[in-house]
C-alpha cells in the first residue's frame, strides 16, 4: 500500500514534503499533530481566528488521474 504524500506550508513557505511520519520527524512532533493540520476542524479554527496568512497548512497530494495530472 502506497503511503499518502503531503506538503507542509507555513504561509507561502514550503517547510517540507513527504509522508505524515516524515513531516512529524522534521517538525519534532507526533504524527497525529501533523494530520490535525490537514483536518476540517483545524481549518475551521483558523477561519475563526481570522488572520490565516501565516499559519501551518498540510496539503494532501492525491493519486494521478488517467492523463497523468496530479490533483491536490
Amino acid at each position: 500500500m502506497k503511503q499518502k504524500e503531503y506538503a507542509l506550508y507555513k504561509g507561502d513557505d514550503l517547510l517540507g514534503m513527504g509522508t505524515a511520519k516524515e513531516l512529524a520527524e522534521l517538525r519534532g512532533c507526533n504524527i497525529s499533530s501533523i494530520r490535525y493540520l490537514g483536518s476540517p476542524a483545524y481549518r475551521r479554527k483558523i477561519e475563526k481566528r481570522g488572520n490565516s496568512w501565516n499559519t501551518l497548512a498540510l496539503i494532501l497530494f492525491d493519486e494521478e488521474d488517467d492523463n497523468g495530472e496530479v490533483f491536490c
